[in-house]
């Protein structure tokens, strides 16, 4: 790991005044369970670390009848302890269930769950966002592709967004509010993900002088939610895809569907003609097999991860029932 400064501000506008106009000169340290990876393998090498966990005001999780409040620095296991999360929100607490690891429960951030990087081997082995050999030409559609991207992956990003939550808070409506040195900006949360087009791009729309202070979600009163995923093993691991749901019911039919598949495409990856198929219907076996099926139209797998177009859509499917049951399995 290279040398670097260390700033510990207390407040958002002394974190900003710190950060630089480019990514080499400085990174948001706050629970540092994916950037001291990237630092030791070389990935990146910041000039300054600016920690933000003294900025108490990016802390906490507040419920009440205007929706959910997420503070940045708020961790998985204050997400997971949250009960009216749970009641109100059930996707969101069972994408967070998929993430094992106790360590990173307790020290992994809101903030930083979502602005994590790509966790393809190829980019953590050194060979750039894009992956990419001494000429310039892609590594992965002749490589070793078997957990890459089936949607989104014409080119030239083959990485999944490895976001647990972000398709959850997605799929429930959520806003990002972020902080620079020209005040608040807030946007959809589906807009903060972008697909990079050059190595020196990010997958997000954070600029190099902001950080991300919270996470807004709108009330989910007649809204029933779910999330499934699929993964190899129950330990510590990385699905190989999930799906996440928000049906807002009037009475036993769906009037609006939300449906945001992650770990298939360089960010999460929302279902427009799937949601589409569900409208103004009862939930069915019938309508969610068709709905999954639809989830995957234009899926173009690689050499060796054509099996996971299946997972996606069984994923679509499961996740569709159990979220009109009321997010229950």
């Amino acid at each position: 790991m290279r040398a670097f400064e260390y700033a510990s501000p207390t407040t958002k506008e002394q974190a900003v005044s710190l950060l630089g106009n480019s990514w080499d000169e400085a990174e948001v340290l706050a629970g540092g369970t994916d950037l001291l990876s990237l630092m030791k393998d070389g990935c990146v090498a910041p000039k300054r670390l600016v920690n933000i966990k003294e900025i108490r005001e990016l802390r906490g999780i507040s419920a009440g009848g205007g929706g959910l409040r997420i503070g940045a620095l708020a961790t998985i296991q204050e997400l997971l302890d949250n009960r009216a999360v749970s009641r109100a929100y059930p996707a969101i607490t069972q994408a967070a269930e998929g993430i094992t690891s106790p360590q990173i429960r307790s020290l992994g951030t809101i903030g930083g769950e979502l602005c994590q990087r790509p966790r393809c081997w190829y980019y953590r082995a050194g060979y750039g966002l894009l992956a990419t050999d001494e000429q310039g030409e892609p590594l992965v559609p002749s490589g070793d592709n078997r957990y890459h991207a089936i949607l989104g992956n014409a080119g030239p990003a083959y990485f999944v967004h490895a976001s647990s939550l972000a398709p959850a808070l997605i799929a429930l409506g959520a806003k990002v509010r972020l902080f620079g040195p020209d005040g608040v900006r807030e946007m959809w949360l589906d807009q903060f993900f972008t697909t990079p087009l050059t190595a020196d791009d990010r997958e997000t729309a954070l600029k190099p002088n902001e950080i991300v202070t919270e996470i807004i979600v709108p009330t989910a009163l007649g809204v029933k939610s779910a999330t499934y995923e699929v993964r190899q093993r129950e330990a510590l691991d990385w699905p190989l895809a999930t799906a996440s749901v928000a049906l807002s019911m009037s009475g036993d039919r769906v009037r609006v569907a939300r449906i945001v598949m992650g770990h298939v495409a360089p960010r999460p990856w929302r279902a427009a003609e799937a949601e589409q198929v569900l409208a103004e219907k009862a939930v069915t076996e019938e309508v969610a097999q068709k709905a999954g099926e639809l989830a995957l139209n234009g899926a173009n797998s690689l050499s060796r991860n054509g099996y996971k177009i299946q997972l996606a859509r069984v994923a679509v499917k499961r996740a569709i029932l159990m979220a009109a049951r009321g997010g229950r399995g």
